[in-house]
């Protein structure tokens, strides 16, 4: 009976491993999510299979399908979605299965709190088997979020030893990570059911043996059936490990808070958090601070005339146009409509005139390509220590002090001492 239970289990692996190989295949014309959706379902027969039914195989060993054969083949197929796709691909059945079954775990505790209802003797539930299927099931996801990670970032590694052979990189990473697995989940086994040792090695065995067998195939259909291209751009790990864990969303998203989208200078509600507390540190250590207040001129005859999505290009072009005349430690604002704040630490009066000047002479000199005609601003300027030493009075005197240059005609920068004018562009 073991040697013909091994003869079956092979060719059960195989047949399986090959079907599935089919669908992703399949996948490629009718999309990735048939794949991802059928190695889901298969994860509740795999933590069941794993918890009640083994079988005994030659030499002593006593081994479940559940973990040889539907486990290890599903952390193979991630890699092949890896490899076949792209690491943004491969992280959705990582985390589609993660939060899946905690939501099946969290389900599967609260029907304990039910009263049930017989339907005969023979029909009771058996919430037991469940809260241990539960537990294990929850342990057994927490260890496939790893492996599946892991084992992506191992087959790139093996790369730079390895070469191009995929199917030893395959078998490498694989086996690799299922021994991780394999004594990862038998402490949660062995804690839950008393498994004897022997389900350890034995388990090891098995699933060694499906690396082995599964790995030449998974070889054989990136070469011959997907026709796979040897050679792909060469990824660092740090970049794949980054969008294997959304860490690039979470950068992007460190990016985007407090910048408004239109201009991609910092927005209002970043100025309110943080601009205090800028003008505070730049004053504390005795280094000088300077706020530019900028003004669009004659903004609104701009949208009248040309429309509210040239006036966006307007905005967008005198945003990238103050930028190109800042520092790195500089923060740009935009403060609201056609308005922008610019805080320049370290800047005397002297140098905050000298860089409000350059930026209306840059403004004031160079075409919107899509209005086809110039544009001017308006600046008021203010410096700690003169003229305060917090954000709202440096704010309230370059105020005071940009009206005063709208109304001497616009196109003008105004300090306090000089009201400097060249040409004034649509005054």
């Amino acid at each position: 009976m073991a040697y013909q239970n091994a003869i079956l289990l092979i060719l059960e692996a195989s047949l399986y491993f090959a079907s599935m190989l089919a669908i992703l295949l399949v996948s490629k014309r009718f999309g990735i999510g048939i794949f991802i959706t059928i190695l889901g379902v298969m994860h509740f027969l795999e933590t069941y299979l794993a918890s009640v039914f083994y079988i005994g195989l030659p030499f002593g060993i006593i081994a479940t399908p559940g973990s040889a054969v539907l486990f290890s083949s599903k952390l193979i197929f991630i890699l092949l979605v890896y490899i076949t796709e792209d690491a943004d691909t491969a992280r959705q059945p990582i985390y589609g299965l993660f939060v899946g079954n905690v939501i099946v775990i969290l389900f599967a505790i609260s029907l304990g709190w039910y009263g049930t209802a017989e339907l005969s003797p023979e029909r009771s539930p058996d919430l037991n088997l469940l809260d241990e299927m539960g537990w294990l099931m929850g342990w057994g996801t927490l260890l496939l979020f790893f492996d599946s990670i892991l084992i992506i970032l191992l087959y790139e590694r093996l790369r730079g030893w390895l070469g191009d052979n995929r199917t030893a990189r395959i078998f490498v990473s694989s086996a690799t990570i299922l021994t991780f697995d394999q004594f990862g989940f038998f402490a949660g086994l062995h804690t839950l059911t008393d498994a004897p040792t022997q389900v350890l090695w034995s388990g090891w065995i098995a699933k060694m043996t499906m690396a082995a067998l599964f790995s030449p195939m998974a070889g054989g259909y990136l070469s011959w059936i997907a026709r796979q291209p040897l050679r792909r751009p060469r990824r660092r790990l740090w970049d794949v490990f980054s969008t294997l864990t959304y860490r690039e969303r979470y950068e992007d998203l460190l990016q985007t808070i407090g910048r408004d989208r239109l201009t991609g200078a910092f927005d209002r509600s970043y100025l309110e958090a943080k601009g205090a507390s800028i003008v505070e540190q730049a004053v504390d250590s005795g280094r000088p601070i300077s706020l530019l207040l900028i003004d669009l001129d004659h903004f609104k005859e701009i949208n009248d005339r040309f429309g509210h999505r040239a006036g966006d290009t307007v905005l967008r072009f005198a945003a990238q146009q103050i930028a190109t005349l800042t520092r790195d430690i500089d923060y740009l604002f935009r403060y609201g409509g056609d308005e922008f704040v610019l805080l320049c630490s370290g800047l005397q009066p002297g140098g905050a005139r000298a860089l409000a000047e350059r930026i209306r002479q840059e403004i004031s000199e160079s075409i919107v390509p899509e209005i086809g005609q110039q544009i001017s601003v308006s600046i008021g300027t203010a410096s700690s220590g003169a003229n305060g030493d917090t954000l709202d009075a440096l704010f309230e005197t370059a105020d005071n002090r940009l009206y005063a240059a709208k109304r001497a005609g616009r196109n003008r920068v105004f300090d306090g001492a000089t009201l400097s004018f060249e040409g004034a562009v649509g005054s």
